[in-house]
């Protein structure tokens, strides 16, 4: 029988979500998926007509959930950005914030999410009826005048930091802000910005790397995917291993799975996929999605065979970060849409959207057993 159990596994089912940012005004063709996210960039300045032209084209897409984040290039969104900036923008005729803020929170078939989190529980029974929690937040380090910035992160410490001592060190003190807000049950997270080292290409641009202070937070919560974009040159894919013996430290080794080959590179119809799936992948994610937060205590994983304290890093006694240690590895997909770079000379050029295959919890019944999903898992 299946369980709702939090300290046990549940089910989970293969969910389809199309992965795209940085459109800045422009509509693409995109796969079939069960969830669209939008990493931010919908326009080139958020102006009341570019965000009414990108909403009503999200709105007539046929996915079960739509989840929107804005962009730095969103400027009207960001009411204290727009209240000191605005005049500098849009031929120095102020814009109403309110109004473009409402076109997206006020639509019934998109999630708009600013600095903040959500369940999503899918429903259609032509779906996969999955659920999971979903973070997503705009922000990014400065670099020019552009909104919801903030001052870069520039720790004294290297992306390999010291050894955590003992199970004392809380899940407090290993929150670094602006990303304290990132909870720990997130399966998902959805930022503007790439974490550092990872798809974060400046293309040769003087200007922040990916942002550290996420990359932390993320060791911190170590959800399944991260989805951004911001950095059009480093749109891609990246698997991060964790190791949880080290604060906020990656593997060495990188883990078992190799660097991305994009199956949809050198166009043709075959889309750009990324199969992080238990039943089909070559090189599953390693991340049960199981999380644990009782007043602040650190506890082991089961291991899949039902055995507890187990540990597959090569070291069970390091297992020592917050959460449950089957959250393992990460998986980042900066999802940058537009390719070529203002003035785009002989045209505007796209990357194609990023399809990502993951295996999420089942939703279950009022009797506690696995939602029936009619199609194939």
């Amino acid at each position: 029988m299946a369980t709702t159990d939090k300290t046990n596994y549940r089910p989970t089912r293969r969910t389809r979500i199309v992965c795209i940012s940085d459109t800045h005004n422009c509509t693409v063709k995109l796969p079939p998926g069960d969830i669209l996210i939008h990493a931010g960039d919908i326009t080139n300045q958020g102006s009341y007509s570019e965000l009414s032209k990108a909403v009503k084209w999200l709105e007539r897409l046929p996915y079960e959930c739509k989840i929107i984040i804005a962009g730095n290039h969103d400027i009207t969104l960001d009411a204290d950005f727009y209240a000191n900036h605005g005049q500098e923008f849009h031929n120095k005729k102020l814009e109403s914030h309110e109004s473009c803020l409402e076109l997206l929170t006020s639509s019934s078939s998109l999630t708009y999410l600013q600095h903040e989190t959500v369940t999503i529980k899918l429903s259609s029974p032509s779906g996969p009826r999955t659920e999971f929690s979903v973070f997503g937040s705009p922000r990014a380090p400065t670099f020019g005048k552009w909104a919801f910035y903030y001052p870069p992160y520039t720790p004294g410490s290297s992306l390999q930091d010291e050894p955590l001592s003992n199970a004392a060190d809380t899940d407090a003190q290993n929150q670094v802000a602006p990303w304290d807000e990132i909870p720990a049950r997130a399966d998902i997270v959805v930022t503007h910005t790439p974490p550092r080292g990872h798809c974060d290409d400046c293309g040769g641009v003087d200007r922040p790397d990916g942002c550290e202070a996420l990359r932390r937070a993320l060791w911190r919560v170590r959800p399944k995917l991260v989805v951004c974009g911001h950095m059009h040159e480093g749109r891609g894919v990246s698997r991060i291993a964790w190791d949880l013996g080290s604060r906020y430290g990656e593997r060495a080794d990188g883990g078992a799975a190799p660097a991305w080959d994009d199956p949809g590179a050198g166009g043709g119809n075959k889309i750009s996929l990324v199969d992080l799936t238990a039943k089909k992948a070559a090189f599953p994610l390693g991340n049960d999605g199981i999380w644990y937060d009782q007043g602040g205590s650190l506890a082991a994983s089961p291991s899949r065979d039902g055995a507890a304290g187990s540990d597959r890093s090569g070291d069970a006694d390091a297992a020592v970060a917050p959460g449950w240690h089957g959250r393992k590895e990460t998986c980042v997909v900066n999802a940058a849409i537009l390719k070529s770079k203002f003035p785009h000379a002989g045209g505007k050029t796209f990357h194609k959207p990023i399809v990502v295959d993951l295996d999420l919890p089942v939703v279950m019944d009022d009797e506690g057993e696995p939602a029936l999903a009619h199609r194939p898992s």
